[in-house]
């Protein structure tokens, strides 16, 4: 069921625009000495303010966007009521004017402000792609508010006479990777050939399927040579574990695993460089339940960060009950129908806190892709030789920023038999990823850079 809204309180210029320049300078190196902000503050870079009652009211959206060309892109621009006039003006003695309203956009988008004020939720209690303004218009792998801060650099640029360069990684990487599994199943790869057999009439397959299943280890349960497959690319792994293995209210599943019994395999994984982190369940939903769940994991081994099970997200209460474990980071925050961008960001953020006017002092590190989605029959039907031209676009977003590319891989897609979204599939993008010379980094080193 979904929760009412909680006291909200009402944003004003003031704070969107510390909240939108915090996530600005995070996203640069150096923060020359300027003023930023609209008319009435007679700043240097002045802002067209044009939200005028939308943030004092509860509405999901805003009025359709303009488009407007910033170098070749089609960018969209939510509050722009004069698009006639250029978006960008660079006026004498180190003034400029950005006449589109792009602290009021970014603060929309990245906040979160859809999801928030709007009802609707599949049955998973998320926030679908469909309501999307992304999906609405077209721009889900484009990270927008990247292309504002652009905007931004280039009049700040202007107005101090120096240079702002975008974020680089370890060893002066231009962008990050950061790769993931969510350990849901290891128990499960003899089901479904074993129905399909059965289904067929094939009772002899089925009875092999069976022997396997009894008498030989579960490709699925193949921790160790996820690791290694990784490690092979020179990345690391950051496994996110389920301690729960009873079904939610509506038969969801959970773990198929005891993480008792697989525990004396996560140390050797820790021993050879691997993160661990909380895969949270589904029926971790209030304060007391997360807790259980990371008091927990960190039984087993430090808990630093966590991600919702199914990608389940509920914008009014979800943060605030990760606010109060000690987790560092958190990192769900994707479309589970399309890759891309949900806040439209491609770098690390802290979410808004709707109910202190402040930003959550945990980091949201955003999922870009997951290998469900490229194939699954509810998302997007992807050929296998068709995901690695689909994702380069995105990919190729996120070098242009200095950004950080979140990448899911659950352990069961490492199965051989998988040739739809499988190791080869993976390998495929990885090769591409340390071909433009990313960093490999797990969540604490991405908290660490950023934080």
């Amino acid at each position: 069921m979904l929760p009412p809204l909680p006291p909200v309180v009402a944003t004003t210029p003031e704070s969107r625009l510390a909240y939108v320049l915090h996530h600005f300078w995070q996203a640069y190196d150096g923060q020359p000495q300027v003023t930023i902000g609209y008319a009435a503050t007679q700043p240097q870079v002045e802002i067209a303010e044009a939200a005028g009652s939308f943030f004092s009211e509860t509405g999901p959206y805003p009025a359709p966007p303009n488009w407007r060309d910033w170098h070749g892109q089609q960018l969209p621009f939510f509050f722009d009521p004069h698009p006639e006039a250029p978006l960008l003006e660079l006026l004498p003695a180190g003034r400029a004017r950005i006449n589109a309203d792009i602290i009021s956009a970014a603060f929309y988008l990245l906040s979160g402000w859809q999801e928030f004020f709007s009802d609707e939720r599949d049955r998973h209690g998320r926030f679908p792609f469909a309501a999307s303004v992304q999906h609405r218009y077209g721009f889900v792998a484009v990270p927008v508010v990247n292309y504002y801060f652009e905007v931004l650099k280039t009049a700040v640029e202007h107005a101090t006479g120096q240079p702002l360069a975008a974020r680089r990684w370890a060893g002066g990487a231009p962008f990050a990777t950061f790769v993931t599994h969510d350990i849901d199943s290891l128990h499960g790869a003899w089901k479904a050939p074993a129905k399909a057999a059965l289904r067929s009439g094939r009772l002899l397959n089925f009875g092999r399927q069976l022997w396997r299943h009894f008498t030989q280890p579960d490709a699925w349960d193949n921790l160790e040579l996820v690791q290694r497959t990784v490690a092979e690319f020179g990345a690391k792994s950051t496994f996110f574990f389920l301690p729960e293995h009873r079904k939610a209210a509506n038969g969801t599943p959970n773990a198929d695993y005891d993480l008792k019994i697989v525990w004396p395999r996560i140390k050797p994984l820790v021993d050879n460089g691997a993160e661990i982190g909380l895969h949270a369940s589904l029926l971790a939903i209030n304060q007391l339940r997360l807790d259980n769940e990371v008091e927990l994991m960190s039984g087993y081994s430090p808990i630093l960060g966590l991600r919702f099970h199914y990608l389940r997200w509920e914008p009014r209460s979800t943060p605030s009950i990760v606010k109060a474990t000690d987790c560092n980071y958190e990192s769900t925050l994707g479309f589970a129908e399309h890759y891309g961008f949900r806040n439209s960001y491609c770098l690390p953020f802290q979410p808004f806190d709707f109910q202190t006017g402040k930003r959550f002092d945990f980091l949201e590190i955003p999922l870009n892709v997951m290998d469900a989605t490229l194939h699954h029959p509810n998302y997007l039907q992807l050929a296998p030789d068709e995901i690695l031209p689909a994702l380069t676009p995105m990919f190729r977003e996120i070098e242009r920023f200095g950004g950080v590319c979140t990448l899911l891989w659950h352990n069961d897609h490492f199965d051989p038999a998988n040739t739809a979204t499988g190791p080869r599939q993976f390998a495929e993008l990885m090769h591409y990823l340390r071909s433009r010379n990313t960093a490999f980094v797990n969540g604490t080193d991405i908290w660490q850079a950023v934080m």
